[in-house]
């Protein structure tokens, strides 16, 4: 059941992610150049490998990393929701 959880907070993230990318927000300009690599995309690899290590470590029944994936996901809404609402 976690890994289903686990699944749909990673689509969630995916989401949230290139919608930020594809925003043109100002901060994007302000981030280091890897995250510009390859058009955004090195960043969502990064986000991909974030979810399938959280993903394997509670299959592996380490379920904390489900609980700091969670954590994650809701630190990366609030910030989604702050870069596009024009707050930051």
């Amino acid at each position: 059941m976690a890994i289903v959880v686990l699944f749909l907070l990673g689509i969630a993230n995916f989401a949230m992610h290139k919608a930020v990318l594809q925003s043109g927000h100002v901060l994007l300009g302000q981030v280091s150049w890897f995250v510009h690599m390859l058009g955004g995309r090195f960043s969502l690899v990064v986000e991909f490998l974030m979810l399938l290590g959280a993903m394997l470590m509670v299959d592996a029944g380490a379920i904390g990393w489900a609980w700091g994936y969670a954590i994650y996901s809701l630190v990366n809404a609030l910030s989604a929701w702050l870069i596009l609402s024009g707050k930051v």
